[in-house]
């Protein structure tokens, strides 16, 4: 790939600034790593529904341009893709378009596939999770070619090719950027959940399982970060299991706070029903966290990760864990961001 270009990212979101550490980490970190290992390529994000303004601006040296669709139907959805596609020509016109690389098989990769088709241009979408679902529409009104998906882990490329008869050509999973943490002395923490608090992610088999495990380990200690619609239904979980004095909710945190917490924390627990590859698993991995998951994102097995089948499974796995005094709290090899990044840049040509 030329850098004497422009390569453009397709994303329903993105930071709304620097310091909006929280929205989308996995993407932003990836973002970060392509223009590190590519200064002279310029990087144009465009972000469909959040930030909730169209006004560009910069982003750690990348234009950021939001169209502000906040999620909306009809006619206005319409109008958006008026605006996204006249802003590709536009990019197009001014300073060549050398790639078009797409977050999620929707109304992202739909846009950019038209684009590319039309003008010529390389497309690639990279399938995250609930886009490899049944559900998905999108792949019935916009067929895609095999070898234009990048599927995040095993189980997606299986998912996308058994809900849709196309078969991911490629997979790359999640990077971590190991420069993000501080190697804190200490786990003082024996249990830690992450994640947004809606039903998809069962976090009240988290509590659940937190009150199992109390009946073996009555001190036990377990924090519960993040925010959503199921917050206040868990914390009437926790009273009603009489869990205050071992599990506390703490809402949202920044990204940075949240890794201080996981490099504190002895076993990660992560309930969700469906899960693409949990880029938040592969940080706890990271962290010296002994992770459990119903969802195995890959064929391989990955260190100190282990699966679940239940919940039953899941809390005798914990207090296997916990119990046990060889047990290594140890921080495992990631898979670095900047290979990741290596291995999309690989897809263009460079």
């Amino acid at each position: 790939m030329s850098n004497k270009g422009t390569f453009v990212i397709l994303s329903p979101g993105f930071p709304a600034s620097e310091e909006d550490s929280t929205c989308l980490p996995m993407q932003q970190q990836l973002v970060r790593a392509l223009k590190k290992t590519h200064p002279d390529l310029e990087i144009v994000v465009l972000t469909f529904q959040y930030p909730y303004h169209q006004q560009t601006y910069k982003w750690f040296e990348v234009k950021v341009i939001p169209f502000g669709g906040r999620n909306k139907g009809g006619l206005q959805k319409l109008l958006l893709r008026n605006k996204i596609n006249s802003t590709l020509r536009k990019l197009n016109a001014e300073r060549k378009i050398v790639g078009l690389f797409s977050f999620w098989y929707n109304e992202c990769a739909f846009i950019g596939k038209k684009f590319a088709d039309k003008y010529g241009v390389r497309h690639y979408c990279w399938i995250l999770g609930q886009d490899a679902t049944k559900g998905n529409k999108y792949p019935k009104l916009l067929p895609p070619r095999s070898n234009e998906l990048v599927a995040l882990s095993d189980f997606i490329q299986h998912e996308f090719e058994r809900n849709h008869g196309i078969k991911p050509q490629f997979v790359i999973p999640p990077g971590v950027d190991e420069t993000l943490f501080d190697n804190i002395p200490g786990k003082d923490i024996d249990i830690l959940g992450v994640g947004s608090l809606i039903p998809l992610k069962q976090f009240d088999n988290f509590l659940e399982v937190a009150a199992e495990i109390q009946k073996e380990i009555p001190g036990i200690k377990g924090l519960l970060v993040g925010k959503g619609p199921e917050a206040e239904r868990l914390q009437s979980i926790i009273n009603n299991l009489k869990l205050e004095s071992n599990i506390r909710m703490t809402g949202e945190l920044p990204y940075n706070e949240v890794l201080k917490l996981m490099q504190r924390a002895k076993v990660f627990l992560h309930p969700s029903t469906y899960e693409g590859f949990s880029g938040v698993c592969m940080e706890a991995v990271c962290s010296g966290n002994q992770v459990i998951s119903f969802c195995q994102p890959m064929k391989n097995d990955i260190p100190h990760w282990h699966i679940a089948k239940n919940k039953d499974e899941m809390t005798q796995e914990a207090l296997r864990i916990l119990l046990d005094p060889m047990t290594r709290y140890i921080s495992s090899p990631c898979y670095p961001i900047r290979e990741c990044a290596r291995q999309i840049m690989n897809l263009f040509g460079e």
